[in-house]
């Protein structure tokens, strides 16, 4: 005898249809494609010298952001460091910008025009504080960098404001004590290396192409710059910024240091306005948070970005749709 399926209720049924439907929701609202095709428009960035880990960073995430908001177009701009970067979001000649944590803090000390509308969109990777000497160098501390040629960034950089604060740390005048150079990352290797420069002060992630690059065609060594943390963290309220930190003996396999580092290490934050679209800035975050390994395989320090820690965008306030982002999914971690 042939089974017969028992009769389901149009009641039942429609109950099942919506809780199916309902799950569907879920699903595609968690799952769902970073970029949707109403998304359309141009975006800027606003990275740092071309051989400086912000900008590889914003070439990687502008793949990754055309692959997920193909309707927006995304285009970098090249720039000085945190401080320029940080003026040209406030006053709307960028939307996105990665800055560390101690020019937004001085930024907004300084009452710069629009700090107020500055948002945070993530916390990102550390930068790692790295004076650089050659490797027969006399130079055992910034102390010992008076009456040297130090090379100690562009004025709109941020390793110009840690350079400046680790020399009065150090009981230096950055004008008088030794002979400033204002230049980047993109010269700052091929100024040592030719004997025109006798250090260089950089604050990047961990390896910069441009000082590894260095390391494997000149002998370099990297100066401790621990002793003076404690000093600087007492210089004012930007200076909280900074922490302790140890870089590896192998972060430089060819450079000449037979042990670890010890430096400060500083905080990255991407950084929007207020005025961002939050739609457009939760889609940001998703691809950022999501893309960080596949980032990371170039970016090292990317691979550091986390869920729960980016949201921590002290001394700024989270952007309204980075919040969106961050707020379902943190509570489903707990």
């Amino acid at each position: 005898m042939p089974l017969v399926p028992p009769r389901i209720s149009r009641r039942h049924a429609l109950r099942v249809l919506v809780a199916v439907l309902a799950v569907l929701g879920v699903l595609t609202w968690w799952l769902k494609p970073f970029g949707q095709p109403e998304l359309q428009g141009e975006l800027t960035f606003s990275t740092g010298a071309r051989t400086g880990v912000y900008h590889r960073y914003g070439q990687l995430l502008q793949q990754a952001l055309g692959r997920d908001v193909p309707g927006v177009d995304v285009r970098l701009e090249t720039s000085e460091g945190s401080q320029e970067n940080l003026k040209r979001v406030a006053s709307g000649e960028a939307d996105f910008t990665v800055a560390t944590a101690d020019a937004v803090a001085k930024y907004q000390l300084d009452g710069k025009p629009r700090a107020d509308l500055l948002r945070g969109v993530a916390r990102l990777y550390d930068d790692y504080v790295q004076l650089v000497v050659p490797a027969d160098s006399p130079v055992q501390s910034a102390r010992d960098l008076r009456g040297k040629r130090v090379a100690i960034g562009q004025p709109g950089s941020g390793v110009r404001l840690v350079s400046d604060r680790l020399l009065r740390a150090a009981g230096l005048d950055p004008v008088l004590d030794i002979t400033p150079v204002s230049i980047g990352i993109d010269t700052m290797p091929g100024e040592l290396e030719a004997g025109r420069i006798d250090a260089f002060f950089w604050s990047g992630g961990l390896p910069t192409n441009a000082v590894r690059e260095l390391s494997e065609r000149y002998q370099i060594r990297l100066v401790q710059l621990g002793d003076l943390v404690e000093e600087l963290q007492g210089s004012g309220s930007p200076a909280r910024y900074y922490r302790t930190a140890v870089m590896p003996q192998d972060a430089y396999a060819r450079a000449r240091n037979t042990s670890a580092v010890t430096t400060l290490a500083v905080p990255n934050l991407l950084v929007t306005t207020a005025d961002t679209d939050p739609e457009l800035t939760e889609q940001l975050t998703r691809t950022v948070i999501l893309g960080r390994d596949l980032v990371g395989r170039e970016v090292h320090a990317a691979q550091l970005v986390d869920l729960r820690t980016a949201i921590y965008t002290d001394p700024l306030e989270l952007h309204e749709g980075a919040g969106r982002y961050y707020s379902p999914r943190r509570a489903a971690a707990r």
